[in-house]
């Protein structure tokens, strides 16, 4: 091949690869973690949103769930000075604060840490249910950032046919990595075993070993190490919880009305919880002309 040739050859094969790399998307931009304490997780372009303002409530707020609280602030805090913790599967009755437990957990151990020396800062990233498949990737953007990271995932379960639990599965466990070290999961589902029974039940008829057919499958929650059980609350807890909140938002009605319309309230939602204590205020603030935050 003589000079000539050769050159020609290289020159395109120069233009094949400037092809290439004009037809490969771009890689996605590095996280700028400086931005908020809190991020939502964009699976479609694998960034990270800043949430500017955190939805969420005052720990003090949050009543009835005394130990449940003490045991998730202990667990985020040893993860947040670099101690030894687990992922967490917070599960039970609806409406009755796991998620703004979550929040109002990492809001108050930051709180907390701030003036501790060269804490780097811990962080919540929320994946949504649908983009659980897209986890290794997050994974791979958060392993070598200096803060510490809870990955947080509400309402997570998974219904027949669904196989993403897998993913969730390797990504717990990290694979041959292994789970980055300044990444935890905590995970919010009205399921203990986050599926359902006719699913699990499915399973063990169908299975020519169900017993490893079903083990398979709730291995999944095995993998959170801290399972905290929420369950639906006395009448006196309900109430604690709407006085709370009366006195939290200066909210000014007799006692006895706010006891009474308070309890009808729960009576036709046949539920007490702090989601129901919580729009019961909102209706309460509402009729007195006073706005909240």
């Amino acid at each position: 091949m003589t000079v000539a040739e050769t050159s020609n050859v290289q020159t395109l094969l120069a233009r094949i690869a400037e092809a290439l790399e004009r037809l490969s998307p771009p890689p996605p931009p590095r996280p700028d973690f400086s931005a908020a304490d809190a991020f939502v997780w964009r699976a479609e372009t694998q960034t990270l949103a800043p949430v500017r303002k955190v939805s969420r409530v005052e720990l003090a707020l949050l009543q009835g769930v005394d130990y449940l609280r003490d045991q998730l602030l202990g667990n985020t805090e040893r993860f947040a000075r670099g101690l030894p913790a687990n992922n967490v599967l917070l599960w039970g009755a609806r409406g009755m604060g796991k998620s703004s437990l979550v929040k109002a957990a990492h809001a108050g151990i930051n709180d907390r840490l701030a003036a501790t020396p060269d804490f780097p800062g811990l962080k919540l990233i929320e994946i949504h249910r649908e983009d659980i498949e897209s986890l290794p990737a997050l994974m791979a953007q958060l392993r070598d950032a200096a803060p510490r990271f809870i990955v947080f995932c509400d309402d997570l379960s998974f219904d027949g046919g669904d196989a993403s639990y897998k993913s969730l599965k390797a990504a717990l466990e990290g694979g041959v990595e292994g789970r980055p070290a300044n990444v935890l999961f905590y995970a919010t589902s009205n399921r203990r075993h986050l599926l359902p029974r006719d699913m699990m039940d499915n399973e063990r008829s169908s299975a020519i070993n169900p017993g490893e057919a079903v083990e398979e499958k709730v291995s999944l929650s095995d993998r959170f190490g801290l399972w905290l059980g929420f369950h639906k609350c006395s009448q006196d807890d309900y109430l604690a919880m709407v006085f709370a909140y009366i006195k939290h938002y200066g909210l000014q009605a007799p006692e006895e009305q706010i006891r009474a319309e308070a309890l009808e309230w729960a009576i036709t939602r046949a539920s007490r919880s702090g989601r129901a204590a919580y729009q019961y205020i909102q209706d309460l603030a509402g009729r007195l002309g006073q706005k909240i935050d």
